[in-house]
């Protein structure tokens, strides 16, 4: 069974009761015991039915089945954010006195909890270039427990080889984490690379159209099970039923939403390479991009995100910005509409500069999302744009 096909059945509820062809919304807070026994059962794991909707519930648990069947892995687990996704891993996997290794350019909601929590309980932590091997090597410690990648890094589109720090990591007695927000299961599978967990805001592709927060973890069965409990389930940052049913109905087309931000992005990134105005691009899928033989060996598509940065620095980036009408000023990415934004501003500001520059997180950096509206409106928008710098 190929990947579309999989994404519309896969871990798909068939309603019995009234025979509904799609997936009932199961809004419940609690579920009801036939009898006490049942109950019983229920709470002492005999019976794996269906209790209370913060341990478990129809709606969460098929869209953890479908993108654990997308992942081609053993399981997945749905939180209510991204950053419940990663703060609950990065929590489950480790204890007091651990230590992990990240990339040193990440998601700024990352970095603030890494540096605003986690790092508050004991655990520590380096940030680290990667992709220079002996930095690498150098920052694992005895302790050292995870190694956290985003792959491409946002907003710098970065590329980690992920079969070689797998192998690393494996070999220090590490986990790998794997950030694939940017690429979906569609472009990029990590665990097929050797990754043993991947993390998702769906809040972004998986859903695809801007009216959700929610987070998935796929990968391998032990760890997954960690992280669910006694973390997920007493934390408390399970996603809700409602929430999940829209990411579910999204998911359905992810695969032809890829195609169509792929080849947007594409044509957007030539576009802006070869205008006057615009100093570097950052897309994978341009052959000036450094790593775009790692591209075309890891991903299947070089996906609708693009990083900019304009030669009259942060205040043509800002008149540009201003004067956009297609283009939605907006944080966030991944949506069927276009946005655009300004990471040292916006999403990375809670960096320090120095560290942010030293990630490549300029201040003349402009990051793009690509929709999948008609390519000739975006192209055009952007050229009324620039024409105003």
């Amino acid at each position: 069974m190929k990947f579309n096909t999989k994404a519309i059945h896969g871990g798909k509820i068939h309603e019995k009761q009234f025979g509904a062809h799609a997936t009932p919304i199961y809004q419940t807070s609690t579920f009801v015991f036939e009898n006490c026994k049942q109950g019983g059962d229920r709470f002492a794991g005999r019976d794996n039915g269906y209790k209370y909707t913060r341990l478990g519930n129809p709606n969460t648990n098929e869209i953890s089945a479908k993108m654990a069947i997308l992942d081609e892995t053993d399981a997945g687990l749905y939180t209510s954010t991204g950053m419940s996704a990663i703060s609950t891993a990065l929590m489950g996997l480790m204890q007091a006195g651990d230590h992990f290794i990240c990339s040193d350019c990440v998601y700024g909601g990352t970095y603030a909890v890494i540096d605003k929590v986690i790092t508050n309980y004991g655990i520590d932590m380096d940030y680290v270039k990667i992709n220079d091997e002996e930095k690498l090597l150098n920052a694992f410690k005895e302790n050292t427990k995870v190694v956290y990648i985003e792959t491409p890094a946002n907003p710098t589109l970065e590329l980690i080889d992920v079969k070689r720090i797998a192998k690393i990591a494996h070999e220090k007695g590490a986990i790998l984490i794997v950030d694939n927000t940017f690429m979906t299961p569609y472009l990029q599978k990590p665990m097929l690379l050797g990754a043993d967990l991947a993390i998702y805001s769906v809040t972004k592709y998986i859903n695809g159209h801007g009216d959700v927060v929610g987070g998935i973890i796929t990968g391998k069965q032990e760890y997954i099970n960690r992280i669910n409990n006694p973390h997920l389930l007493n934390l408390g940052g399970t996603g809700s039923p409602f929430d999940s049913w829209l990411v579910s109905r999204g998911i359905k087309t992810l695969g032809v939403r890829m195609d169509r931000h792929c080849a947007n992005a594409m044509a957007v990134a030539t576009y802006l390479e070869n205008h006057p105005k615009v100093k570097t691009v950052y897309y994978p899928g341009l052959e000036s991009f450094p790593q775009h033989d790692l591209a075309k060996e890891q991903m299947e598509g070089f996906g609708g995100m693009i990083s900019f940065e304009l030669i009259g620095g942060f205040d043509d980036a800002q008149t540009l910005l201003d004067n956009l009408k297609v283009f939605s000023l907006a944080v966030s990415l991944g949506g069927v509409d276009s946005l655009i934004q300004h990471p040292a501003s916006m999403t990375h500001a809670a960096i320090p500069e120095p560290e942010r520059i030293k990630a490549g997180i300029t201040n003349e950096l402009v990051r793009v999302s690509v929709g999948i509206e008609d390519v000739e409106d975006l192209i055009e928008d952007l050229d009324k744009g620039f024409q105003l710098i």
